[in-house]
């Protein structure tokens, strides 16, 4: 079975029209509506009096979000093309949801659904997309420090756990529960008054630990995850600011092509 294919030039204007700045500036507002209307959703008094209101506004923001998505899909080169793209994947399934799950018994995944189109400015927005992008880069090195991390805690625990169970049984009465509360002292919300000072009251040395823990748990580790991502998003940045230069490089180069043949084509009639 054939692929059908629009003609080129068909093709090229409706890539101009889904790539023109004004067509992104409409969907991003309308994906901001689209949050607006499911927010007001969950007030119960204001769904219940306007229904319909909400029904009617849902369906006409996915059915626009559908177009957008066949309009961009007709845009592209190929539809494999298309489909190579991750973020065109994202935006695909997300909207497909919408009509696949319509009729569906569980209330809540259609309200979910629709808050995950909220996502999509994710993937229109450039510098959004890029930030992702440069997030998504650091999961293998985040991964080591995740491991370091994971040797940290359970060293940290254990010893907490011989050090204090029988002083804080309700903190570190066991290996699990260490782990969990090491967890809370690693946010710093109230570990000091709540998990270090009554320790702290019978075993006046106890502060050595918890201090311990969080100059290595949380400002050097945490440092490394800041890091990483600072690094990841700088030379995301970079290998974007390349791919624009060489663009550019071999728009100018098809230039100087176009030019030079020109040339050579009056040369030809001259003779």
């Amino acid at each position: 079975m054939g692929k059908k294919t629009l003609p080129p030039e068909w093709k090229s204007k409706l890539h101009s029209i889904v790539e023109h700045k004004w067509f992104t500036g409409i969907i991003i507002t309308l994906i901001l509506i689209n949050a607006v209307v499911v927010g007001l959703e969950t007030y119960p008094a204001l769904y219940s009096e306007y229904r319909s209101f909400f029904w009617t506004a849902d369906k006409i923001l996915l059915w626009i979000f559908t177009i957008e998505i066949a309009l961009r899909l007709l845009a592209a080169r190929t539809i494999k093309h298309f489909f190579k793209n991750s973020w065109n994947w994202f935006d695909f399934l997300i909207v497909a949801a919408g009509h696949l799950f319509v009729g569906a018994y569980f209330v809540t995944v259609l309200r979910i659904l629709r808050v995950l189109r909220v996502f999509r400015a994710v993937s229109v927005i450039p510098s959004l997309r890029k930030l992702v992008d440069a997030l998504l880069m650091t999961i293998p090195a985040l991964g080591n420090i995740m491991l370091l991390m994971g040797i940290i805690f359970y060293i940290f625990a254990v010893i907490g756990t011989m050090l204090f169970q029988s002083t804080a049984p309700e903190y570190f009465g066991s290996l699990q529960l260490s782990l969990l509360t090491l967890f809370q002292v690693v946010t710093l919300e109230s570990w000091a008054s709540d998990v270090m000072r009554p320790i702290f009251a019978e075993l006046p040395w106890a502060w050595l630990y918890f201090v311990a823990f969080v100059l290595v748990g949380t400002f050097v580790v945490f440092n490394l995850f800041i890091g990483v991502i600072v690094n990841n998003v700088e030379k995301a940045d970079h290998d974007e600011k390349e791919a624009e230069n060489t663009h550019e490089e071999v728009k100018e180069l098809r230039k100087e092509v176009k030019e030079l043949k020109e040339l050579l084509e009056r040369q030809v009639v001259n003779k």
